[in-house]
């Protein structure tokens, strides 16, 4: 059976390469628990080797760098009240918590479909590289979930309001707009990807190594469109997305007079609306938080999410029987108590430590 997850080192001047290649691409490589364990095994190794100077993760040629984790095993685990449901995300979080402190270079070469669990594995390393193919968002809310593998730390650290914008509507992104917000820092075309991390191996990288490697890249690097829609727009979205309750946020961009806000409040209205006012709170607490404080909170979210209706009917109606019309219990925001909202905070028997 071929490998979910390739691993090799690539010889180099200075140390060598640690290359990862996701190659799962019939499910657009979504993440098993499996992977997820590879990872970190390997990921710990790399991490303390001395031979090893940089890490660079890719997928297979195909449609996706990674579209997520694997919702239709998620499915199943929580439909039949798997015991070890729980121990997906707490393994992935942790995933996610090392690549963010990892201590060497963490290069993220992204071209194709990148979503959830694959901007857990991606955005929180030194490097993020991306191609014209790019597509990125975190849709979460539209399975009755909640934007989560870190991203109630990154959403909310972007300009204004668009981190609430994207996390509460599941927007999606292009290359370019990814680099205007900072989600990535370059743009190269894939099929430079194979000269850039021979380029990154036989490139000693000295004592700064980060910055060797950025300008590395750099040589690669293609041009950005310098104009960026959302940033664009912002202070509509920050207009419409600054309301203290979702109630609020539905009312204003129901009612602006911008395109994308108005359209922002119909995506929203196909949503969870406990997703929206969770993920709600969950951005505006994440702002003050350190990213481990997030990844914690993220956890207590997540347990409590496994326990409630909306997430396993989410998953049913958008991936199971793609009928696209999941039932929402509630079904609308007011029905939804700030009590019942902060529930989802409260601490949990066995915390993420």
């Amino acid at each position: 059976m071929d490998k979910l997850v390739i691993f090799e080192e690539m010889p180099g001047k200075g140390g060598d390469i640690g290359l990862i290649t996701l190659n799962r691409p019939n499910a657009l490589n979504a993440l098993t628990y499996e992977m997820i364990q590879l990872l970190q095994t390997q990921l710990t190794q790399w991490a303390v080797a001395p031979q090893i100077k940089a890490v660079i993760i890719r997928a297979v040629e195909g449609r996706a760098f990674c579209a997520g984790g694997d919702l239709r095993s998620l499915y199943e685990n929580i439909k039949n009240h798997h015991p070890g449901v729980l121990q997906f995300f707490r393994h992935e979080y942790q995933l996610n918590r090392f690549i963010f402190h990892f201590p060497k270079p963490y290069i993220a070469l992204l071209d194709g479909i990148t979503m959830g669990g694959g901007a857990g594995i991606s955005i929180h390393g030194s490097h993020r590289v991306v191609t014209d193919n790019l597509l990125f968002a975190m849709p979460e809310t539209g399975i009755g979930f909640f934007p989560d593998v870190g991203s109630t730390y990154f959403l909310p650290r972007l300009p204004g309001k668009i981190g609430f914008y994207l996390g509460l509507t599941g927007a999606r992104l292009k290359s370019d707009d990814c680099i205007a917000l900072g989600l990535a820092q370059h743009k190269v075309p894939r099929e430079s990807f194979a000269e850039l991390i021979q380029t990154l191996a036989q490139q000693p990288f000295e004592k700064e190594a980060n910055h060797t490697v950025t300008q590395i890249i750099k040589s690669f690097a293609c041009s950005v469109n310098s104009s960026c829609s959302l940033l664009e727009q912002q202070a509509a979205i920050d207009g419409c997305f600054s309301g203290e309750t979702m109630e609020a946020i539905f009312q204003a961009s129901s009612h602006s007079s911008n395109t994308r806000c108005k359209e922002a409040a119909l995506e929203m209205a196909k949503k969870s609306p406990t997703s929206l006012k969770v993920t709600l709170k969950a951005l505006e607490v994440g702002r003050t938080l350190t990213f481990d404080q997030c990844m914690q909170q993220e956890y207590r979210l997540v347990s409590h999410f496994l326990q409630a209706h909306d997430l396993l009917e989410g998953i049913r109606a958008v991936i199971i029987d793609k009928d696209q019309t999941p039932h929402w219990k509630p079904d609308n925001l007011q029905q939804i108590t700030l009590e019942e909202v902060n529930n989802y905070f409260a601490p949990v028997a066995e915390e993420l430590v």
